[in-house]
């Protein structure tokens, strides 16, 4: 190592410690404002009718590409509200220690039953208190900070945008 390059690093160090602090102690004393696009958690929602909305269709699982999360469908059954046969969803898992918040199973949801909230998760002790099972899930809707896009405002927003083409000459009809 050449003198000219530890004079160099000095110069940094130097510069680095009469630079003024940018952090903020905890706790903080109020809570910090957030983006409109910050995504922290998950959650499941109903539907208009009051029934859960998601339908088993396993595509969120499909999808992830932390392999995070796990749904067991239920038989399709006839819903109370609309008479219909539907599927149903018995079981909900989403573990938040491995999930990247790439939002693809939010995208993929053709029911707009799984969202991403602007609330972060409380701080966990244990590998348990990261899993978010089906009632976290629920419970997650009454928190009621949903972020910016659903699944289908996200959908839209990747949709090609289409183009109006102008008329051809021969197609205009000539002011009488």
């Amino acid at each position: 190592m050449s003198i000219f390059s530890l004079a160099k690093a000095l110069r940094v160090s130097i510069q680095n410690l009469a630079r003024p602090k940018n952090t903020e102690p905890l706790p903080w004393k109020e809570s910090r404002d957030r983006a409109e696009r910050y995504r922290a958690s998950f959650a499941l929602v109903h539907d208009e009718h009051g029934e859960e909305a998601c339908i088993g269709c396993k595509l969120c699982e499909k999808i992830c590409p932390s392999e995070i999360i796990s749904v067991e469908a239920g038989p399709k059954a006839e819903s109370p509200a609309t008479g219909k046969k539907r599927g149903w969803c018995t079981d909900f898992t989403l573990d938040l220690n491995a999930c990247i918040i790439c939002e693809l199973c939010v995208q993929v949801c053709p029911a707009d039953a799984i969202i991403m909230m602007r609330v972060q998760e409380k701080p966990g002790f244990q590998r348990e208190d990261l899993l978010l099972t089906m009632e976290k899930l629920y419970a997650n809707e009454k928190l009621a900070q949903l972020t910016w896009a659903t699944p289908s405002k996200l959908q839209e927003m990747q949709a090609p945008p289409k183009v109006q083409r102008a008329p051809k000459p021969s197609e205009t009809k000539p002011d009488a």
